[in-house]
């Protein structure tokens, strides 16, 4: 059973959070549990200070033990200040306010900090994915979460790349997961293609990312946020299953942008929050749809200087090219990656691979730190940000050309969806 509330006109007050929340926790047994909390780091916009003040006070005297991780997935781990900023608390907070609160980071590259949880097979595999793919997968996670009773996702829905609407389980796996199961899931979503599978609910990986759930064998509720600016329109609580389900309901009405036709220019604002192109590509996913065939889209980024933290080498040497290029070489890529190859194609876009040549549909252009011959090595246009008068590209939709000032998380499409 699922209980929570959404608007698509207003958003919930503080209090009403906190009321919503008595009323949940009220349904389920939380006294002299060990209780592990899943949130998102800094790269999802959501309340998480308010979900942190309201659950703490809630359930922190209730509980055995309240822990907090951090869902990383491969993003890189966050400081002790960053973590307190995610959380609205200070340093000194954390010992005298919260003191029962614990905080970790997720280490998705740390054989000792996983643990192997169960297996889907090959034909469950083949079943899942249409056909798509046909090899086992070991799930593994976080070993912390076999020392829990309860694990309570806190994370907002949106639409998403890989797995059609993020949220619920989605912050098991990749969230806190090992790398075979985010490398499979994630190359099923590149195989699908991004326009096919963003802001679609029911997808072959969400059904990867549920099925991988099914391994654990502690209770999983989830606090599904939806988010409206930065205030909350919609919370709901439940299993990650039944939560998410109401979120990306809401989020379906909230988070997608019709547009009659597509643009021949998008510049795409990246915000802050997206500190490398690794994060810094979903101002491409949300907007692939609505540009034009052969038409350009800017990612404008200026405080952006790396292509990725984590994998910038390995992706530099593979570059960014579409799905076909891949697929069509499988012997040249063996040894890289599903993560890395569904991350390549996503930034570049849908597009063909034909008697070696590659040919995307649209144009892709950096206009970051990233120096030019970075983006000449890794297949990418390049701008220098300095010669991009930001307030030329505003108010010039009637001539093909869009501006979005903060993207990368409303989803733009067209009314008559051509993919």
């Amino acid at each position: 059973m699922v209980i929570g509330k959404g608007f698509t006109d207003q958003v919930l007050t503080e209090t009403q959070v906190y009321n919503l929340c008595a009323e949940a926790f009220a349904t389920k047994q939380f006294d002299g549990k060990k209780l592990l909390l899943i949130i998102p780091d800094h790269s999802r916009t959501a309340p998480i200070d308010v979900m942190f003040r309201t659950v703490y006070k809630l359930l922190a005297d209730r509980v055995k033990l309240f822990d907090i991780i951090v869902a990383l997935g491969t993003h890189p781990p966050m400081s002790d200040e960053a973590i307190n900023h995610r959380v609205g608390i200070t340093q000194e907070e954390r010992a005298t306010k919260y003191p029962k609160a614990r905080f970790f980071n997720h280490h998705w590259k740390q054989p000792g900090q996983l643990k192997h949880a169960g297996t889907i097979t090959a034909a469950e595999v083949a079943e899942i994915s249409d056909g798509l793919l046909n090899e086992k997968v070991d799930v593994t996670i976080n070993k912390m979460v076999f020392d829990y009773d309860q694990l309570l996702i806190i994370g907002p829905t949106f639409p998403h790349e890989v797995v059609g609407f993020s949220g619920g389980n989605k912050y098991l796996f990749p969230g806190i997961a090992g790398q075979e199961i985010i490398d499979m899931f994630h190359w099923l979503g590149a195989l699908i293609t991004n326009v096919k599978i963003i802001g679609t609910k029911h997808t072959p990986v969400r059904k990867v990312v549920d099925k991988a759930a099914t391994f654990l064998p502690m209770e999983r509720l989830c606090l599904s946020l939806v988010v409206k600016g930065n205030d909350l329109a919609g919370l709901y609580f439940g299993t990650p299953e039944e939560a998410w389900s109401s979120a990306a309901d809401l989020s379906d009405k909230l988070h997608i942008v019709y547009k009659d036709k597509p643009y021949k220019q998008v510049l795409s604002c990246a915000p802050t929050m997206y500190d490398d192109l690794w994060t810094g590509g979903k101002c491409m996913y949300k907007l692939e749809q609505v540009v034009a065939d052969g038409g350009e889209l800017i990612i404008y980024a200026p405080h952006i200087s790396e292509v990725s933290v984590t994998h910038g080498e390995l992706i530099e040497s593979i570059g960014y090219h579409v799905r076909d290029y891949f697929v069509k070489q499988p012997e040249k890529f063996a040894g890289i990656a599903g993560g890395v190859m569904a991350h390549s194609t996503h930034v570049k876009g849908i597009g063909m691979f034909e008697n070696g040549v590659e040919m995307p549909r649209i144009q892709v252009t950096l206009a970051t730190q990233i120096p030019e011959s970075t983006c000449r090595k890794i297949n990418m246009g390049y701008r220098d940000p300095a010669t991009i008068q930001v307030d030329k590209f505003k108010d010039r939709e009637d001539e093909g050309i869009l501006y979005v000032k903060k993207a990368g998380e409303m989803l733009y499409r067209l009314k008559n969806d051509p993919f």
